[in-house]
C-alpha cells in the first residue's frame, strides 16, 4: 500500500489513558475533550509529502483522519498539513 500526493498513512497509537474530572467522572482517551492531536506511527508517505518520512511518530489533529481497512487492518489517512509536530 502506497500513499499517494499530500497524502500520510498512519497507525494510531493504542491510548488507554483514564483521566479523573473534576466531578469525579472517569474519561478515556476517547470521550477526552481536552486533548486535540492524536500520536500515530508513520507507514507511508506520498511522493509530495516533505519533513516526514516512514518509522516517523507524529501529532496530528485528531479530527483529519479517514479510516481505510485493508486485509482487515485498520489504518488511517491523513495530509500533510495536518502533522502538528514529529519526533
Amino acid at each position: 500500500m502506497k500513499a499517494v500526493g499530500r497524502n500520510i498513512v498512519i497507525k494510531k497509537k493504542k491510548e488507554d489513558t483514564v483521566k479523573k474530572t473534576d466531578g469525579g467522572l472517569m474519561l478515556t482517551g476517547k470521550q477526552r475533550v481536552d486533548i486535540r492531536y492524536k500520536e500515530a506511527t508513520v507507514l507511508h508517505c506520498g511522493n509530495d509529502v516533505k519533513g516526514v518520512e516512514e518509522g516517523q511518530t507524529i501529532f496530528y489533529d485528531k479530527n483529519a483522519s479517514h479510516r481505510l481497512e485493508v486485509d482487515k487492518q485498520v489504518f488511517y489517512v491523513i495530509r500533510d498539513v495536518d502533522v502538528v509536530v514529529v519526533l
